[in-house]
């Protein structure tokens, strides 16, 4: 068995490995005619329930055809321009690099001396988001697992900061479309269950500051401590930004710390044309980005960056056998000093390989070109009378629902919308999401694949017609 272990004796053999699995993968790539099969839950649990893991193949050629069966085929492919629904990106190719290089070397970022110039690499990136945001010197951060986990530790810092005796009294304030995060984070750290204070947004879904401003009033008054704002860089459902620099302007005069979870919209800080849609970002004390969403990276690839480095000790711990606190004063870089994780791969590699192959211009055109997109399919939904479109968007996300010209009982408009998209699903033909709008169901378009074009759009909005009126002469039928 040690002959697979992977060392200076099995390196022909780990590339003779990876290179057939490389070369599968390629070629379903490159035969793929559409995001998804169609497979069921219940037709492909049989084939995974009827493999025996106490009886290996021993051959990897089988193990990929193995594989072929039970993923391959029937796996959602993100790269597909018909791919519609949820926050997937496509990834660039250095990034696949990336993830190779370091599933390969296998460092963990945790201390210097188990990742040497890995840390390094990841507190250059650190620097460098931190500098395109605009955070200022005494900024730092570090990567984590994705935007919740930012979140709950930019969270974490302003609790911490907040230097509350009791955390029932503590409230977060953010938006009523901003992410479930915010509510679990709460949760996780201890707070009490009215903690997070839901803000009203405008018809463009954006925080109304004049309603944070009555409810951070509000909250001094009944002797209750404004924790921290959450405001956000581009919500998951409506892609839509909250008034950055005015929610700056009230966290400064209640004191409150202010947070930006920009997730989803810090692909503008590379945009060559929209950059100034997230102003105000520079003046937060805390920061999330994920750049699997929006930099083009495979998950998982994201940070937490804050203004104030010092902020980042309240997730600090010294182990002896890991991080012993003499290491602070020689100087030795540790990145679990900052992290809520211990063991942690090295993802800062991909984002390093795609900035020194298609640089940051490059990541902007390519968020900039699905930006346009989605101005573009607004105007298509706009002008068709058969759908209704909620907001013009920010970014990349258009909400909508099929508005069937003869019926008007709403919650059978639901029904025929809920029917499209599982029929679409289960067509294969295309995948996209949904969401609740005032309580009734509609549909959404994610639109983060450059390739993606106005004729998919519409070939798809076509299909969603026609499932949704299937529906709805099927329920005629069975009524009369």
């Amino acid at each position: 068995m040690r002959s697979h272990l992977l060392n200076d004796t099995t390196a022909e053999q780990y590339r003779r490995s990876v290179t057939e699995g490389v070369e599968r993968v390629a070629a379903k790539l490159a035969t793929t005619d559409r995001p998804f099969t169609g497979v069921t839950v219940d037709a492909l649990s049989p084939r995974i329930d009827g493999i025996d893991l106490d009886e290996p193949l021993h051959d990897t050629a089988a193990v990929l055809d193995e594989l072929e069966d039970v993923y391959l085929r029937d796996a959602v492919y993100f790269h597909h321009p018909r791919y519609l629904a949820h926050l997937n990106c496509p990834v660039v190719i250095p990034a696949v690099l990336g993830e190779a290089v370091l599933s390969a070397v296998n460092s963990s970022l945790d201390t210097w001396d188990q990742s040497a110039g890995g840390t390094l690499i990841e507190r250059k990136l650190i620097d460098w988001t931190c500098a395109r945001i605009g955070l200022g010197p005494a900024a730092d951060g570090v990567f984590t697992s994705g935007g919740t986990q930012s979140n709950l530790q930019a969270l974490l810092l302003a609790r911490e900061e907040a230097k509350a005796e009791d955390f029932a009294s503590l409230r977060i304030f953010a938006s009523e479309v901003s992410h479930f995060s915010v509510k679990k984070s709460a949760k996780l750290l201890g707070l009490g269950p009215d903690a997070v204070v839901s803000v009203p947004v405008d018809r463009d879904k954006r925080m109304q500051t004049v309603a944070l401003a009555r409810e951070l009033e509000r909250c001094t008054k009944d002797g209750l401590i404004p924790m921290a704002v959450v405001a956000t860089g581009g919500t998951t459902d409506f892609g839509s930004i909250d008034p950055l620099p005015e929610i700056a302007g009230l966290c400064e005069q209640y004191g409150v710390w202010m947070h930006v979870d920009a997730a989803y919209g810090c692909g503008l800080l590379a945009s060559l044309k929209y950059r100034d849609r997230i102003t105000g970002i520079e003046r937060a004390d805390s920061v999330t980005v994920d750049y699997h969403k929006s930099f083009f990276q495979p998950v998982s690839s994201s940070a937490v960056l804050v203004r104030d480095a010092a902020t980042l000790r309240h997730a600090t711990y010294h182990a002896e056998y890991l991080n012993p606190r003499r290491m602070v004063q020689e100087r030795i870089p540790n990145q679990v000093d900052k992290s809520l994780q211990t063991t942690r791969r090295f993802d800062a590699l991909k984002l390093w390989m795609t900035l020194r192959v298609m640089g940051a211009d490059g990541i902007g055109e390519l968020f900039d070109e699905v930006c346009d997109l989605a101005a573009e399919g607004w105007r298509l939904l706009a002008a068709d009378p058969r759908f209704d479109v909620v907001v013009q968007p920010s970014l990349s996300t258009l909400v909508f629902r099929y508005i069937p010209a003869d019926v008007t009982d709403p919650a059978g408009i639901d029904r025929a919308n809920l029917y499209a998209r599982k029929a679409l699903f289960a067509s294969g033909d295309a995948v996209v999401a949904g969401t609740k709008v005032a309580g009734r169901h509609y549909l959404k378009f994610t639109l983060l694949n450059p390739e993606t074009t106005t004729a998919d759009i519409a070939a798809v909005l076509d299909l969603i017609a026609g499932h949704a009126e299937q529906y709805l002469g099927d329920s005629l039928d069975r009524a009369s």
